[in-house]
């Protein structure tokens, strides 16, 4: 009982005022980078197999306890996780099954609506390939994860809620046409991918994000993908100072979004230094949680 209740108060959380958890023992831990298997995907609550354009994927997902039949859940994409996915998986804050449910939770008893945690493939047990990241391959396994979800927990309408390469998947998956989203809440996103990695030397010959690819899926070309929903709310937050996705590449966004004729935000928020990225406050889960609800209201 205290070592649950040491794991539950050390659940990971984006931001970097979270403590670092436990690390989980082998047979617990969920696997990184990993080939999509059917027989290690089974059809049971917490596993997605979906099969979009570019080859089926297991898609993890972990939810709140009350996530069935709910009229409003927030799903949350984490933000890149490279800089921990090749060590073992042992040693990833936060990497087991129940260490990311109890996380669930506690965001759901925080913001006072049914909560998911969707991990990003090749993360969290995702299958996938991390370094893919930000292309094609990623976003439409996402999307197709999120039509599963919605069918099987009879889920009525979504709120986005991503920070960093999370922010730009919810981008990412509005722009590919998703339906059905109260509010997108995208926290220090990644937009203008091939001018950011110039501004951060990253780029390789100009040609290349900063993952070193050219297949890269910039939300910000493809502006003219998201469906019309004057009900809808899409709200962006950063800071001006970010050293990781610059904040004018996010107002470029925002000023593209808002000219083709939808309802958009650009706010401010205090950040941690030095690099003004990881916003403070648990800006982003207040700000989703409140727009969930006001979207539930008559």
């Amino acid at each position: 009982m205290l070592l649950a209740l040491a794991q539950a108060a050390c659940a990971q959380r984006t931001g970097p005022d979270v403590p670092r958890a436990f690390a989980a023992s082998n047979d617990e831990v969920l696997h990184w980078n990993q080939p999509a298997e059917r027989a290690n995907c089974p059809d049971r609550p917490g596993y997605l197999w979906v099969q979009p354009a570019e080859g089926p994927a297991c898609i993890r997902y972990f939810a709140s306890g009350d996530i069935e039949g709910a009229r409003m859940a927030i799903v949350q994409f984490s933000g890149d996780r490279d800089g921990v996915m090749d060590q073992a998986p042992e040693r990833i804050p936060g990497n087991t099954e129940a260490l990311r449910m109890l996380d669930a939770q506690r965001s759901r008893d925080r913001a006072g609506v049914p909560w998911v945690f969707m991990a990003r493939p090749g993360t969290y047990g995702s299958s996938g390939d991390h370094r893919k990241r930000r292309q094609l391959v990623e976003f439409h396994a996402l999307d197709a994860a999120l039509d599963a979800l919605m069918q099987r927990h009879k889920l009525q309408r979504l709120t986005l809620v991503g920070h960093s390469g999370g922010a730009t998947a919810g981008a990412a998956l509005l722009t590919l046409g998703r339906t059905r989203v109260a509010c997108a809440v995208l926290t220090s996103g990644a937009y203008g991918l091939l001018e950011r990695a110039r501004l951060l030397g990253r780029s390789q010959d100009g040609r290349t994000d900063t993952t070193g690819s050219t297949q890269f899926y910039d939300p910000l070309d493809h502006v003219n993908g998201i469906v019309r929903d004057p009900a809808r709310r899409i709200v962006l937050i950063g800071n001006r100072d970010d050293r990781n996705t610059p904040f004018a590449l996010q107002q470029r966004f925002a000023d593209a979004v808002a000219k083709a004729g939808h309802r958009i935000e650009l706010r401010t928020h205090a950040a941690e230094p030095p690099e003004f990225h990881d916003l403070k406050d648990r800006v982003a889960l207040l700000t989703a949680s409140q727009c969930a609800r006001e979207a539930m209201l008559p």
